[in-house]
């Protein structure tokens, strides 16, 4: 090999701009001074617009070691997407979930939210929450200048995401010196909506200065945004497995699976559990703020101080209707398909109910920082950082109701319910009533019962960060610079659950005088309800439903119920009236350091840079859980059973603690083959978290144990995180300004994978009514009288024998058996393997003002569910292929973005609601959606633009083990925007 005379090349100072930017702190001294010194000698001609943003992408991702891809801001204060999750989605191997028809949290390579980790200015933010996961549907684009995503290990970067780790760079005064303002203002219109207003505003505003001489800098941003919409849905809570099917009339039953020897059918089957629709009415606001202060005292330190402040809130009314189903009895015929799935089902017993819901969710966040960057001379630069960052969710901020609230009323005067999924994309649900028809009149629905539930969560992080850098000016060797620093972080999460218990109920009691008037229902008709699906709007049977003001149900309760029905039912709207049913706090405490090097040398005439490092983590758990003592469920009506608590606040405190170390090294190699050809390959270690609720020791039991949902839930605060050994090979070919083609393959092997398993239990003192003596004493006298053994005949019967105490519930005796209860509790088991291809092309045609982009991501694994076993099972969720194109034209002021996000069907995650022991998967469907913006210069000041989000009015759909087991159909709607932008 030739001697080589090692220095800071152009491209390290280019990287070491690039990790700077990514750590939150200035820019070193002499990288500013090489920077000074070229600006002299040429003219800087700086690039605007989507042409700028792929070309500051595509050298950042060049720049770079490892994999590292990157959104730029296409000017100050226009981002791609005002979303930043739809901006990421853009990214290979990035996809996103939704949450009210808007990109939420991110997918990458396969690994979902919990995998990733999301840091602002390089420091990790608190999730939401129970969870880790950081909602970017709540932080406003305006004040961003990069999103960098590393897909491969670094050891200066905090730990946590094993797919993935997003920094989210803001702009600061002294990126850009003087003075610049930018203000935007939109007007939006979303078609779904049909209670708020038609058109709602968006503004923002983003301003950056720096005075005496670039000593000092000041910025802020801030941004509003409302939007009311409307999401209208089908869904189905769950599917039960093996239900007991009685014998019945061939001619009612029409089974294509196979028979065994014994002519038994082979196989499982499955019968949903419920099937209801919804309309809900949504209004949400969105403030995002940042002020940041810089000071230069001399011209090698830099001083940043910088708050963050974020409040999205969000409003929410509904109606629902549908039909429930217990857990699969009183089956009177059905139609399977070859997977044992119901695609027809006639059922007895239950009933049929019109449902309001209430709530308002808050989500606050805020995060102040300080970060002193000190270039001591050429040599050493050292930057200490710290913060304190919050995030508080409070799903009671509606200040009548303090909570979520929900009003039930309905009917169980109905001879069977039909469930049929024959044809169409939603299932249909008739109910032929025992007044002869197919319709319940208003006057014959009556009140069931109603709840509400407070449940905040709170987050906060606060961080110390040391980094430190010496650059080799001294030694005759291939070393470029070390970097070495350490970190110490304290997370904690605390959150509490306060139930009223069901509240004037439950149970349809006719002897009530009428509480509800006639003229208290508005009759609809479902035209243009999910009419974007087949078999939806006046196709859907039921064909109609009632809408009612929630105000007033619970005002017409309230006034009736306080005044004579005593004990337990006493109406009232506090979610503390029986008291804090579980409190949770998990506190985490994280020590680490980290060593990282950076070489330069020629290889056979190669152009060859190496980083190499290694960080360790020492991390300790401790989990507080408060929770209420059991004593006994009583079945208070044919649908409910409610479990009663240990009077006079009695609470049991559990603490326990866990802890453990982890080595997280790294290799990355990258060579220029050519001028314009480069290769690299990445080996390392990542990790992730368990997630912050899976460590909340203690054991909680389900507060209305229905048969076939006696679950209860453990945590487990000795989980050792995921760890994940990654090799990632690519192939990058940048042949033309701002147009490159990659082709990368990437490989991880995950350690310590948590599978939650559960456990059939039996807990001293709580017995089970069900199938005990005085039951079956009930079911014989139905039974004996040729009649059919529905819940609702068991319960009557059972009263009518005299087995109800005052206030009509049963209770409990010694003589029934003890409850087996289905108890989950996450535990570390077996390694998983995914691996994948991600290809990408950008192009720019030119000097024409055409350019093209897409990229795809193909993904595979030993993780997918296996949906013909019941067995429980530890998948690795949100693994799918996912694919983005974009195109545009950008010339003399006009530019116009057309884009397509597309990502195949993946799991979402295992367990359905009204649990089952069998743990069933959710799976979302494919999803495609166009987006669409057009932006146009008046001049050099001004911009109008217009967009279009969601053109094709995508819907969403989930289903269980099958296809055929429909769990959710969501539609929305398209969204347009109009608005201009004065810049100066």
């Amino acid at each position: 090999m030739k001697p080589t005379t090692f220095k800071k090349s152009s491209l390290a100072v280019s990287v070491s701009l690039s990790l700077a930017a990514g750590l939150g702190v200035a820019m070193p001294t002499w990288a500013q001074t090489e920077q000074d010194n070229a600006e002299k000698k040429i003219e800087v001609i700086q690039v605007k617009g989507i042409r700028g943003s792929l070309i500051r992408s595509m050298d950042l991702k060049r720049q770079s070691s490892g994999v590292v891809d990157a959104i730029s801001a296409e000017e100050m204060g226009k981002f791609p997407d005002t979303n930043l999750a739809e901006s990421l989605q853009r990214i290979t191997g990035v996809s996103v979930s939704r949450a009210n028809g808007e990109g939420s949290q991110i997918t990458v390579r396969g690994f979902g939210p919990e995998f990733n980790l999301i840091t602002l200015n390089g420091r990790q933010m608190p999730g939401t929450g129970y969870t880790r996961s950081y909602n970017l549907e709540n932080i406003a684009s305006e004040g961003v200048n990069t999103l960098e995503v590393f897909k491969t290990a670094r050891a200066d970067v905090p730990s946590g995401g094993l797919g993935a780790t997003v920094n989210i760079v803001t702009s600061r005064p002294f990126q850009r010196p003087g003075q610049h303002f930018t203000v935007t203002g939109k007007a939006i219109h979303d078609t779904s909506n049909e209670q708020g207003d038609d058109v709602t505003p968006e503004f923002s505003a983003v301003y950056s200065n720096t005075f005496d001489d670039d000593m000092f800098g000041v910025g802020f941003t801030f941004s509003h945004q409302e939007r009311d919409f409307q999401k209208q849905q089908a869904n189905i809570q769950g599917w039960q497995a093996n239900v007991d099917l009685q014998s019945l009339d061939d001619g009612s039953v029409i089974d294509p699976r196979p028979l065994d020897a014994d002519g038994n059918r082979v196989g499982n089957h499955f019968f949903p559990k419920d099937m209801n629709y919804s309309i809900e009415d949504l209004e949400r606001e969105r403030t995002n703020g940042q002020v940041t202060l810089q000071y230069a005292p001399i011209d090698d330190i830099v001083v940043t101080l910088d708050y963050t402040a974020s409040r999205a809130i969000t409003g929410s009314n509904s109606i629902g209707w549908g039909i429930w189903n217990e857990f699969g009895g009183n089956i009177n015929g059905y139609e399977l398909d070859e997977n044992g799935t119901a695609l027809f089902a006639d059922i007895s017993g239950n009933d049929a109910s019109f449902t309001a819901n209430r709530s308002t969710t808050e989500v606050t966040a805020r995060s102040v920082g300080l970060n002193v960057d000190w270039q001591i001379n050429d040599q050493w630069q050292v930057a200490v950082d710290y913060h304190d960052s919050n995030n508080e969710t409070d799903n009671g901020a509606d200040d009548g109701l303090g909570s979520a609230g929900q009003v039930i009323l309905g009917s169980d005067q109905l001879i069977n319910k039909i469930y049929d999924y024959r044809e169409g994309d939603i299932p249909h649900a008739l109910v032929n009533w025992k007044n002869g028809t197919t319709t319940l009149a208003p006057s014959e629905i009556d009140s069931n019962f109603s709840q509400f539930i407070y449940s905040p969560g709170e987050s906060d992080i606060k961080q110390a960060q040391l980094h430190s850098e010496w650059y080799n000016d001294s030694f005759d060797i291939p070393l470029i610079r070390v970097q070495f620093g350490g970190s110490h972080t304290e997370q904690t999460m605390t959150g509490f659950t306060a139930w009223s218990g069901l509240r004037g109920g439950p149970g349809f009691n006719p002897a009530f005088p009428e509480i509800f008037p006639d003229n208290m229902f508005t009759y609809h008709e479902t035209g243009d309800l999910l009419d974007q699906f087949a078999g939806g709007g006046s196709d859907l049977q039921p064909g109609y439903y009632y809408t009612y003001d929630f105000d007033e149900a619970i005002a017409r309760q309230l006034a009736y119920l306080t005044e004579d029905v005593v004990g337990d039912n006493v109406y009232s709207i506090d979610p503390f009236f029986d008291g804090i049913d579980s409190q949770n706090t998990v506190e985490e405490q994280t020590q680490s350091l980290y060593l990282q090097t950076q070489w330069e040398f020629d290889v056979a005439n190669y152009y060859v840079q190496v980083n190499a490092g290694l960080r360790y983590e020492q991390t300790d758990v401790t989990s507080i859980v408060r929770q209420r003592v059991e004593q006994q469920v009583n079945w208070e009506s044919a649908s409910e059973w409610i479990m009663q608590y240990a009077e006079g606040g009695t609470n049991n405190f559990l603490t326990q603690e866990g802890d453990y170390d982890i080595l997280l090294p790294m290799i990355d190699a990258k060579v220029d083959l050519t001028d314009d050809l480069v290769a690299r390959v990445s080996w390392g270690k990542t990790m992730s978290r368990a997630p912050l609720g899976n460590l909340a020791g203690g054991r909680s039991l389900t507060g209305s144990p229905k048969p076939g949902s006696r679950t209860g839930a453990q945590g487990n605060p000795n989980l050792l995180p995921f760890e994940s050994t990654n090799l990632d090979l690519s192939l990058e070919y940048y042949y033309s300004e701002g147009s490159y083609a990659s082709l990368g393959y990437f490989k991880k092997d995950v350690d310590n994978f948590i599978q939650t398993t559960i456990t059939e239990t039996t807990i001293d003192g709580l017995h089970d009514i069900l199938d005990g003596p005085r039951y079956r004493e009930a079911v014989a006298a139905i039974e004996g009288r040729g009649e059919q053994a529905t819940s609702d005949a068991i319960y009557n019967e059972m009263l009518a024998l005299g087995y109800g105490n005052g206030e009509g519930k049963i209770e409990p005796s010694s003589d029934d058996p003890l409850i087996v209860w289905n108890i989950s509790q996450p535990q570390n088991t077996d390694s998983k393997a995914v691996d994948g291809f991600e290809v990408a092309l950008q192009h720019l045609f030119g000097e024409s003002g055409f350019g093209v982009g897409v990229n795809a991501t193909f993904v595979d694994g030993d993780v997918e569910f296996d949906s013909e076993s019941l067995v429980q099972q530890a998948p690795l969720t949100g693994l799918s292929d996912s694919a983005n194109f974009q195109a545009f034209y950008e010339k003399d002021g006009l530019s116009v973005k057309v884009t397509y996000a597309w990502r195949d069907s993946y799991l979402i995650g295992v367990g359905q609601d009204q649990g089952s022991s069998d743990a069933p998967p959710q799976y979302s469907d494919t999803y495609g959606q166009w987006d669409i913006s057009v932006n146009y210069d008046i001049d050099e000041h001004i911009t109008v633009f217009a967009e279009g989000v969601n053109l094709n009015n995508e819907t969403e759909r989930g289903y269980g083990r099958y296809e055929e087991q429909f769990l959710f159909a969501r539609q929305y709607g398209p969204r347009y925007t109009l608005g201009a932008r004065y810049s100066f």
